[in-house]
């Protein structure tokens, strides 16, 4: 498939905002998201694919980006996880509970961030998780349970560690 400039404009007009939102949030290195979502372009545009809808257009995109955070994993660690999120201050009881959930997502594993990613933030299906990551279609369902019960006592945790914390 050759798109012409028009078109790849409004493609990546209507998918990069979503696309570098996941990448950061499964990477959580903005230069690491950054580079990926660039490769993610470069390749789709250098693969010949056929004619698509946009929206196949758009779990391609995903897959590819999936890959490529795949290759980065096997690699070496570079170094420890950024740490620039703020400490939970008081403050508006939702922006503390925002804190609350970024720290329990960045304490996830990346898989279970990438599923719970593209499940509750993109709202894809199991199936097109599945096609996203390259794992079965009941692997994804199981994997999602697991991220999700995890997640959840990772919130409860830190809610109540916190509270013994100030007391």
């Amino acid at each position: 498939m050759r798109m012409d400039e028009g078109s790849f404009r409004l493609l990546y007009e209507r998918s990069a905002p979503r696309l570098f939102a996941y990448l950061l949030r499964v990477s959580a290195e903005r230069s690491l998201a950054e580079d990926l979502l660039q490769e993610t372009y470069c390749r789709f545009l250098s693969t010949k694919v056929p004619e698509m809808s946009e929206d196949s257009q758009r779990s391609y995109l995903f897959r590819i980006a999936t890959n490529l955070l795949r290759d980065r994993w096997r690699r070496p660690p570079e170094g420890p996880m950024p740490e620039n999120l703020p400490e939970p201050a008081s403050g508006p009881p939702e922006l503390e509970r925002q804190l609350e959930l970024r720290q329990a997502f960045r304490q996830l594993k990346v898989r279970e961030r990438q599923l719970l990613w593209l499940a509750y933030v993109e709202g894809s299906d199991h199936k097109e998780i599945a096609q996203a990551t390259g794992l079965r279609h009941a692997s994804v369902r199981l994997l999602l349970f697991r991220a999700r019960r995890k997640l959840a006592n990772l919130i409860r945790t830190g809610a109540s560690s916190q509270t013994e914390h100030f007391k």
